[in-house]
């Protein structure tokens, strides 16, 4: 008789190459868009920012939807609480110097913000990741950009089989208008989850542009989307 049993799977360990730093921060209130001036700020305080490939800074939001509250326009100004947080996506090696920001005030639009200290975030391998904003060319359709998302992800050795789009947002940054969408990719393994997280897709990283976050499904998306439509490929 031949009785074998199916070897065990070895656990996925998800790699820290690269983390999420969670600062704390004194701040009232700040524009819907903030993400240029979030990122010069920083830059001032942390030269080496420009240098840094694997850098990425989220833009800073409020509550999600819920209990009549929607996120205000792009023109508008977000009300932030004490759980409010700015967090940077940043290579492991560079923790101590991203340290260096506790402590340390700037101000946006005439907004003081103080930046407390922080905790440190692995990436969870989730089957969903979500990206609020993907920076893209002009003028593209919804399918063309679902397109041209392939495209880039394959430069990187990333395939994926499952992808929504949401909705455009106008970025201003100190150099030009960049159009975006967000960015739903569905039904992942666990290391290209944690790859996708840490390689992002497309330009401008450092205005929160191509960054994922792991979500728990389709519902939790559609809460960031403050009731928005998606559309499949």
């Amino acid at each position: 008789m031949l009785w074998e049993d199916e070897p065990k799977k070895e656990e996925y360990v998800v790699p820290e190459n690269v983390v999420d730093l969670s600062f704390k921060i004194d701040c009232r209130q700040l524009p819907v868009t903030h993400a240029s001036e979030l990122y010069q700020a920083l830059h001032a305080i942390l030269p080496w920012l420009s240098d840094e490939p694997g850098l990425g800074v989220h833009q800073i939001h409020g509550a999600t939807s819920g209990n009549g509250w929607e996120r205000p326009a792009d023109d508008g100004v977000l009300h932030l609480s004490r759980r409010s947080r700015m967090t940077l996506r940043v290579p492991r090696h560079r923790l101590d110097d991203v340290g260096e920001l506790v402590g340390k005030s700037f101000e946006i639009d005439g907004n003081s913000v103080k930046i407390g200290g922080y905790k440190v975030k692995p990436l969870m391998p989730q089957a969903v990741v979500f990206a609020r904003y993907v920076a893209m060319p002009h003028g593209m359709e919804e399918d063309e950009f679902l397109r041209w998302v392939l495209e880039q992800l394959a430069t990187q050795n990333i395939k994926v089989r499952k992808m929504l789009c949401g909705m455009g947002h106008i970025l201003n940054t100190s150099e030009a208008e960049v159009n975006t969408r967000s960015l739903m990719i569905a039904d992942l393994d666990k290391p290209t989850s944690v790859a996708l997280q840490e390689q992002g897709v497309g330009p401008l990283r450092r205005f929160g542009c191509g960054i994922f976050l792991p979500h728990k499904g389709i519902r939790a998306v559609g809460a960031e989307e403050d009731r928005s439509h998606f559309s499949g490929t």
